[in-house]
């Protein structure tokens, strides 16, 4: 039931790296050694790229890559919504690998100090391996990408973690990654940019802002710490948490991770999504970027007439230490920051988490588990389009309901600073447990659980699971 080596793993704040804080002058040490330079430009300052004659659509010359286009989307559930926008389209499935090793009883996880184009802060901690098909393939005509042969070659008995999961559904579509863990033994050389940190430094570094990239997040959200328990492990579990001394907080997530019975059971979750998908209705129709309504395309950029939402740009760019070290392509720029917050609260003795059933246009299957409030703040100040369901809760939470608030930045791969506010918010005892149709409460055991198969939680609900702290009160 509980996996020693994670455990051991998630409550080490020090290890063969160090601390915690030397693993941040790691960090500021990459970021002054390394040269970065990003510069907007215009679209014909783009080697390789261009807008297509007749669509305007924006495309790489190879073809490869992703492209920029246009889709309509209708939308109804109790009523219909109709719109156009831009998307990309990057139809490659790509890598997001995590090398794991035992190191004295303890699982280490190698890390990344990588500088992404979009990064606000130019160095993030990214996965072992983040790599699309192109890049892989070497279709920008650069190097290989570093322990690439570990992932393509691993074995199942090696796999700490195998899922395909979905990017960001407003803005990709139908967009997968394969998420991996591979566990390795013996000598793995390594360059400056690469170091090995336990579950528990990994994730008292998602309390900061902008240091642990969304790819890292979504790959760590999948891993299970313990298996749900049964009648002959109840002695495991007391012995467990009388061993380790927690805050409070924490006992409860081992606690909600270890419940895959809930306020809810696994099937009738599953019969609650099977509804809503067969009663909502998603449609996506491709169309040329010039046929997008009320988008206006410029020189330097792609932009909604009434500036909100996100627009498209051209960056030029040079990073020292990657595959190919100068390049420009295009980069989504949003016009403000986002809002993801979960809402939990103890039902029945167990921490649930509230989440939504949430329809966005790039979703393989209508609809997938998102955060309780996911959205712009554009989509809610000065009384624009709607004020989404248990917003207010969520602003007005008291510093002491509050269990997490990190700002986060989205990937720095595609998009040019784009960051989220992340929160967790406790209910209060007056909180209802009825809810409307599209939202359910889950534990953190049965969360987990939809995590093992692709589709079912979101890129946004999955960078708030990873950054739960365990950590936090631990009694060393």
């Amino acid at each position: 039931m509980f996996d020693g080596r994670i455990i051991k793993s998630l409550l080490a704040l020090n290890g063969v790296s160090g601390s915690v804080q030397d693993i941040l002058s790691w960090i500021r040490q990459r970021n002054q050694d390394v040269h970065v330079a990003v510069n907007l430009v215009d679209f014909d300052d783009l080697q390789h790229w261009s807008f297509d004659n007749k669509t305007k659509n924006l495309k790489h010359d190879t073809g490869l890559f992703f492209a920029v286009e246009g889709i309509k989307v209708r939308i109804n559930t109790d009523h219909e919504i109709i719109w156009s926008q831009r998307i990309i389209n990057q139809p490659e499935i790509g890598y997001l690998g995590i090398l794991a090793k035992e190191i004295d009883g303890v699982f280490y996880f190698l890390l990344q100090a990588k500088i992404e184009p979009g990064n606000v802060n130019n160095v993030q901690l990214s996965p072992t391996l983040q790599a699309t098909r192109s890049n892989y393939n070497q279709a920008h005509g650069g190097r290989r990408p570093v322990f690439l042969e570990y992932f393509q070659k691993s074995t199942v008995k090696q796999l700490l973690l195998d899922q395909l999961q979905s990017e960001q559904g407003g803005s990709f579509l139908r967009k997968r990654n394969r998420n991996m863990i591979v566990v390795v033994e013996g000598d793995v050389s390594l360059s400056p940019d690469f170091r090995w940190l336990t579950l528990g430094q990994i994730q008292a570094l998602m309390q900061f802002d902008n240091i642990v990239n969304m790819d890292t997040r979504t790959v760590l959200s999948g891993l299970k710490l313990v298996d749900g328990f049964g009648k002959t492990t109840f002695y495991e579990v007391n012995k467990f948490f009388a061993d380790h001394k927690f805050h409070g907080d924490v006992e409860m997530f081992f606690f909600s991770e270890l419940s895959l019975v809930g306020y809810k059971t696994i099937d009738e979750i599953l019969f609650w999504l099977s509804e809503l998908k067969s009663k909502y209705e998603l449609q996506v129709k491709s169309i040329p970027l010039n046929e997008v309504d009320e988008w206006v395309i410029t020189r330097s950029e792609v932009y909604r007439e009434d500036k909100r939402f996100f627009k498209v740009v051209a960056a030029k760019i040079e990073i020292q230490n990657r595959e190919v070290q100068t390049w420009g392509q295009p980069m989504i720029q949003p016009m403000q920051e986002g809002l993801c917050a979960f809402i939990a609260k103890k039902i029945n003795g167990i921490i649930h988490f509230l989440v939504q059933a949430k329809i966005e246009c790039g979703n393989f299957d209508v609809v997938e588990m998102a955060p309780t409030v996911q959205c712009l703040t554009g989509n809610y100040k000065d009384g624009y389009l709607y004020t989404p369901d248990f917003l207010d809760y969520v602003l007005d939470a008291s510093e002491d309901m509050i269990i997490l608030n990190t700002l986060q930045s989205e990937e720095g791969g595609r998009f040019f600073h784009e960051q989220n506010r992340y929160i967790i918010v406790k209910a209060d005892s007056g909180f209802c447990v009825d809810v409307p149709e599209n939202y359910q409460w889950l534990t953190l055991g049965q969360l987990k659980e939809f995590l093992r198969y692709n589709n079912y939680l979101n890129i946004q609900a999955r960078s708030l699971l990873a950054a739960l702290n365990y950590t936090k009160g631990i009694n060393e």
